[in-house]
């Protein structure tokens, strides 16, 4: 009976109100259970672009339901329609469908006052596209449950010490399952672990099906196999219970520091079972030469190999000489040696006193090693940035209908460039993430259990906010500057140097030290804002207080009297701050007039 089930809410789109409804137990034209929509529910007014094309079976539906009245604008909320009986629906995503306007999963958007989605109170078995599990073998402890048991008879196992084997059917819901494990485990599990029990019974009950992927780790290895059964019971005496399922296993064993990091990222997930989809194409073709895959590519229609996409290999361009060029590096070899520490590291600062560069040469460079600037994004840090503004939070957002404010999960930059980089088709291609004034942070605040990650690049961590399992994409790249006139590089923590590789952009040493001259040969000036600038750093006793040359390569200093107002009012500022407290006359000992009486001879 319709009773026995919840009601569920459907949210109209932008924050708008709620339709409400209930599943039945009938079935519908394709043997779906059935949804009832309650009287009062309201629908988007009018429909998606396309929707008559894409869906023209819950198009027709929804008209027929307007022409007939069953649909009419509401009194309450005149900008959408209402239901003015119950509507009955073949199924969930058809109810959701007639009243978004748009196609939709109805076990998705439809969910109850708790945030369950209607999919936990669906018994089904198997259902969707193949899928990779990780199964561990963690549930026997005294023995190596995987070379005495799996691999030699051919299955895999889920211990479940305290369910009744007569409450277990195949494909049962989530929500079934839930109240078992409620029931059997509440006295000896805390609400986490009873969580991730109900999570691993599923996968195991219900989503698991013949064709899939399984895979184990053993003796340091990993071994990679088939599902080729339903699940299965066995009991092991009072109170052992183990769920089954038969399996077909690979011969072969691949060594666990042999696998690609993607790989190793996934494995690590603490969980004992895991859905690991995201890496499958790469486990897929673990057994297999590029010349098999090839020769599968050419007999497919389309071509498409997903194992053989998936070993495009991640490559970060040599810079040439024409970028040292348009960079004002002095060699290319420079450039070269940065892009091979970001290839080792992963991670790179930049370090100098202000006026270096430092951003502009971030900047550029990841733009030249990404492919472009939609591979680049940049964030500032500064005291009072957090982790919340960095990775993910809850962040108050306002319902532009009933004007309250809510707390909701919000990703960050980082994690938008992580899925971004980690997403299909994107894997090869490098990602970078410019990291301005890094040192202005506190950087233990801001990355949280990030900071691990920084340096176990092949391993995966339980996120605070989420509870999801994360790890950092090998293509994702991190560069950072550090004004060293701000803070001192000998500030920065042990663990901060041992995650990152610092490259020195001072005025004492090239690229920096003669690139104001480089620019100023490529705009055909003369020299004397250089040889200005090379007396001044003489003069200045602390490299990191020196001044780099971004200040004079503006055309603003090469308008009438530009170069004496920069002077004024840029550089010896700047020079003030860095001599306060003590007894110098800033003017006398650095002011323009007082270098141009050093520099012999004179430049025009």
């Amino acid at each position: 009976m319709a009773d026995n089930n919840p009601k569920f809410h459907l949210r109209l789109r932008n924050g708008g109100p709620l339709a409400h409804g209930r599943l039945l137990n009938e079935r519908g034209t394709k043997n779906s259970r059935k949804f009832k929509v309650l009287a009062g529910s309201l629908a988007r007014p009018d429909t998606a672009p396309l929707f008559h094309e894409t869906n023209a079976a819950s198009n027709r539906t929804r008209e027929e339901l307007i022409s007939e009245g069953a649909l009419v604008t509401s009194t309450k909320w005149p900008d959408y329609l209402e239901a003015t009986r119950d509507i009955t629906c073949n199924s969930a995503s058809a109810a959701a469908e007639i009243l978004l306007g748009r196609n939709s999963n109805g076990q998705v958007v439809w969910k109850t006052p708790e945030g369950h989605p209607l999919g936990d109170y669906i018994a089904r078995e198997g259902w969707g596209r193949r899928r990779t599990w990780l199964v561990r073998g963690a549930h026997a402890s005294d023995t190596d449950i995987v070379q005495r048991l799996w691999l030699t008879e051919g299955y895999v196992t889920l211990a479940a010490t305290r369910l009744q084997r007569a409450n277990l059917k195949q494909g049962m819901s989530k929500d079934a399952l839930r109240r078992l494990v409620e029931d059997a485990y509440e006295s000896t599990s805390s609400y986490s672990r009873r969580s991730q029990l109900v999570e691993a019974f599923h996968i195991f009950v219900s989503r698991m099906k013949p064709g899939d992927a399984v895979c184990t780790l053993s003796e340091n290895g990993l071994y990679v196999g088939e599902i080729t059964g339903p699940v299965g019971h066995v009991d092991l005496g009072p109170g052992r219970l183990n769920l089954q399922r038969q399996v077909e296993w690979r011969s072969t064993k691949h060594p666990y520091e042999e696998l690609p990091e993607e790989v190793q990222q996934k494995l690590s997930i603490q969980h004992n079972v895991a859905d690991i989809t995201s890496v499958q194409a790469i486990i897929d073709g673990l057994d297999r030469s590029d010349e098999d895959l090839a020769d599968e590519a050419q007999e497919t229609v389309d071509g498409a190999v997903p194992a053989l996409a998936a070993r495009r290999e991640l490559e970060l361009p040599e810079p040439s000489g024409k970028l040292a060029m348009e960079l004002l590096i002095h060699d290319a070899a420079w450039l070269r040696e940065v892009r091979d520490l970001l290839w080792d590291e992963r991670q790179l600062i930049f370090y100098g006193p202000p006026g270096t560069g430092k951003t502009y040469l971030a900047q550029k460079l990841a733009e030249f090693l990404g492919g472009g600037r939609e591979q680049v994004k940049l964030v500032q840090f500064h005291p009072s940035y957090a982790y919340e503004d960095f990775f993910e939070g809850f962040r108050p957002q306002e319902d532009p209908d009933t004007r309250q404010v809510a707390f909701r999960l919000t990703a960050s930059p980082l994690r938008e460039l992580a899925d971004l980089a980690s997403s299909e088709g994107n894997r090869h291609v490098p990602h970078f993430l410019i990291i301005d004034e890094i040192n202005r942070a506190n950087l233990a605040k801001v990355f949280g259990e990030l900071y691990f990650l920084l340096e176990y690049r092949n391993r995966s961590v339980r996120l605070t906010y989420s509870n999801d399992d994360f790890a950092l994409p090998p293509n994702l790249f991190v560069i950072g500057t550090m004004n060293t006139a701000d803070r001192s590089i000998a500030l920065v923590d042990s663990a901060m140097r041992r995650r990152f590789a610092f490259v020195e952009l001072s005025p004492r040493t090239e690229p920096t030290k003669g690139m104001l001259r480089r620019w100023l040969a490529a705009k055909e000036r003369g020299t004397e804002p250089a040889d200005l600038l090379d007396e001044l750093n003489r003069r200045i006793p602390d490299p990191d207080f020196q001044v780099g040359p971004s200040y004079l390569m503006k055309p603003g200093v090469y308008r009438d009297g530009g170069l004496e107002r920069t002077w004024r009012t840029k550089i010896l500022p700047l020079l003030e701050e860095y001599h306060y407290g003590e007894d110098v006359k800033v003017e006398h000992r650095y002011g323009l007039e007082s270098l141009r009486g050093s520099i012999t001879p004179p430049q025009a």
